[in-house]
């Protein structure tokens, strides 16, 4: 198979699973974002872990899992937001395990090990605010978001295969052009027009606004997992997508742009 029919096969497969998870409940919604975490963490650990740099993996990936579990559990109403108080007092536990050790660079590992939290566990645990903005789990807004980045991938992919001339930031990404961005963010405005007749919540300007935020931070995120990549001289962070390289291949753009979403649901 062409790296495009892998691209597409296993686009529109994860696609059909991610969003079936999402629309049956909340409990299996859950079940996606944790199965999407906890491979996005192992991804980015070995990514660096590949580059020379150690990392308490381990610990690492079961904070980000007790952050993103959390804040679900928070956000749905089950458990107070005093949590917070205990797991970032928990995080600590990074400090004191490396008294124990005998790694010449103990802070380089315990800030590597902070920052694959802060990286991938903490922009998951933000979308459980977005899901339960209204008090109740609501699929249509993740939805929404999901189907604008993706929009603005696919804009993006095909504009840059078939127009792309001038580079958009070849130091960081030599195959990124203006004309995949551009044609990126046109294909996400047009799905805005589409979303306000199928998810009504929202009026066209708030659709039109969400999906300028995801086209300008999901863009960047994407240079910026570009720029991990090249800085660990390494060229996918996995091979878990056929056609898509690694998970943080995949969400790099939803991962940076989940900041930016929840700041602009809360200005609304």
């Amino acid at each position: 198979m062409t790296n495009l029919q892998q691209r597409l096969l296993v686009g529109v497969a994860g696609a059909t699973i991610i969003i079936s998870g999402i629309c049956l409940n909340q409990w299996t919604y859950l079940f996606v974002i944790f199965v999407i975490s906890i491979i996005s963490l192992m991804e980015f650990h070995s990514l660096v872990n590949s580059a020379g740099i150690a990392t308490n993996k381990i610990v690492g990936v079961l904070l980000g899992l007790i952050l993103m579990f959390g804040s679900f559990f928070v956000a749905a109403g089950y458990l107070k937001p005093s949590f917070y108080l205990f797991f970032f007092a928990l995080t600590f536990i990074l400090f004191f395990i490396e008294l124990f050790q005998t790694y010449d660079k103990p802070f380089e590992r315990t800030a590597f090990s902070f920052l694959a939290i802060v990286y991938t566990a903490l922009p998951y645990s933000l979308l459980n605010y977005v899901v339960f903005r209204s008090g109740e789990y609501n699929f249509r807004i993740i939805l929404g978001i999901l189907f604008l980045l993706w929009a603005n991938d696919t804009g993006g992919y095909f504009g840059g295969r078939f127009l792309g001339k001038h580079k958009l930031y070849e130091r960081i990404s030599p195959k990124k052009t203006w004309e995949g961005s551009v044609s990126g963010a046109l294909f996400s405005i047009a799905i805005a027009f589409v979303l306000r007749y199928f998810f009504p919540e929202f009026n066209i300007w708030t659709w039109i606004g969400l999906s300028l935020v995801i086209v300008i931070a999901g863009s960047m995120g994407d240079l910026v997992e570009s720029q991990l990549k090249r800085s660990l001289s390494i060229k996918d962070s996995g091979t878990s997508l056929p056609g898509h390289g690694g998970f943080l291949d995949r969400f790099d753009g939803l991962i940076i742009s989940l900041p930016f979403i929840v700041v602009y649901f809360e200005l609304l």
